[in-house]
């Protein structure tokens, strides 16, 4: 071989590789993308609440006496348990109580008068009887018998007043028993008493029309719980009684509880503005399954509207709008693909046609320079998720 041929060779070997270099320096660097593989499960719509929902009681009651007084009487303290007609708190009612044992006695009294004037009634009947028969047979005269007729009548009137005398007295009895009810408070209901306010010697004041004031007592039956949630004034038309939901608490993290829809509040709340909602309110299917739950509680309402199982799902944070997905095909590079989407919810998307189990989408769409056409390589913190189970 000549040297000019050697030569010639040794510098196409030297441009090949120097091309190759520059090709290598310059090839489309692939995108480090996190994958997700399709599978086969279970996919639920449903809408959840927009604010925490709280845990409420069946019954709850804030007690006051009508009338304000002086406490005398605090028969409970926070935290007891009461019986549904238990004494809870007593004003003083020493001036009321005076006022019904005058009554008692006003009744007696006038029982006594009745006794008495119904039997002079009696006898001046009797009386006057006897006249008319000795008139009738001529012995006496007839003013006489005018007379004894008009006394007997008078008694039997004398009798009468003080039998209405008894009832107005009796009427006073109940009318002073309804005024100590104004300064008494007994339980409406069993359950725990969880506040009160004011202490023996304080004045205690009523609510008057209009003014917000403490209540007294405020009387719990935490033996029957459920959870009152808003949701948005546009998910409202899809709830409706007897839906089953899952009902989540701050208090009890990672668990969830079923439950259904107990009622839908038949209007709309516009507690700030732009933010209308309709309070729900639902029942644990296992009242005791979440434990000792303390009213006040967070809670989270889940209403599920429908559930397909056994379905091609893919993550709801793969999709790209107009359901379109980017898939990693065997070449190296990523696909665009529109596919036909059913139910979904913020975790699974139904996959009506499109995608098969098994293939690979991408979840991390917020990467720079993930687009159809870009080499990729699986993310080695991440990897390739396997399927949800």
């Amino acid at each position: 071989m000549s040297p000019l041929i050697r030569r010639l060779l040794v510098a196409l070997a030297v441009i090949a590789a120097a091309i190759a270099v520059f090709w290598w320096i310059g090839r489309p660097k692939p995108i480090a993308v996190a994958l997700r593989e399709i599978d086969r499960g279970k996919v639920e719509s449903s809408i959840a609440n927009t604010r925490a929902g709280t845990v409420e009681a069946c019954q709850r009651t804030k007690l006051s006496t009508i009338m304000g007084g002086r406490i005398e009487l605090l028969a409970v303290k926070e935290g007891d348990r009461v019986k549904k007609g238990q004494l809870l708190m007593k004003l003083w009612n020493d001036d009321q109580q005076a006022q019904s044992t005058l009554a008692r006695a006003q009744v007696v009294t006038a029982r006594q008068r009745v006794n008495e004037a119904c039997l002079q009634a009696a006898n001046a009947e009797r009386e006057a009887g006897r006249q008319a028969a000795l008139r009738a047979k001529g012995f006496v005269s007839g003013s006489k018998e005018e007379s004894a007729r008009t006394e007997g009548q008078a008694r039997r009137a004398s009798c009468d007043a003080a039998k209405a005398d008894v009832a107005q007295f009796l009427a006073k009895v109940d009318a002073t028993r309804v005024e100590q009810g104004r300064t008494i408070l007994y339980a409406p209901f069993a359950g725990t008493i969880a506040k009160i306010v004011g202490e023996v010697g304080e004045y205690s004041t009523p609510s008057p029309p209009g003014v917000q004031t403490p209540p007294a007592i405020d009387l719990i039956d935490d033996s029957c719980l459920y959870v009152k949630a808003p949701m948005d004034e546009v998910d409202a038309p899809k709830i409706s009684a007897g839906q089953p939901v899952r009902i989540s608490l701050d208090a009890l993290p990672k668990q969830s509880f079923p439950g259904k829809v107990k009622r839908v509040a038949p209007y709309v709340s516009a507690v700030e503005k732009q933010a209308r909602t309709v309070d729900i309110e639902a029942n644990f299917d296992v009242p005791e399954a979440p434990g000792k739950l303390l009213v006040g509680y967070s809670a989270d309402i889940e209403v599920i509207l429908a559930v397909r199982d056994d379905v091609v799902r893919v993550p709801t944070s793969a999709l790209l709008e107009g359901g379109r997905v980017l898939v990693a095909a065997g070449d190296g590079k990523l696909e665009e693909r529109k596919i036909k989407t059913g139910l979904a919810n913020w975790e699974y998307t139904e996959v009506l046609d499109g995608l098969g189990a098994g293939e690979r989408v991408v979840t991390s769409l917020e990467r720079a320079g993930v687009k159809a056409g870009a080499h990729y390589a699986v993310d080695e913190k991440t990897g390739t998720a396997a399927p949800a189970k």
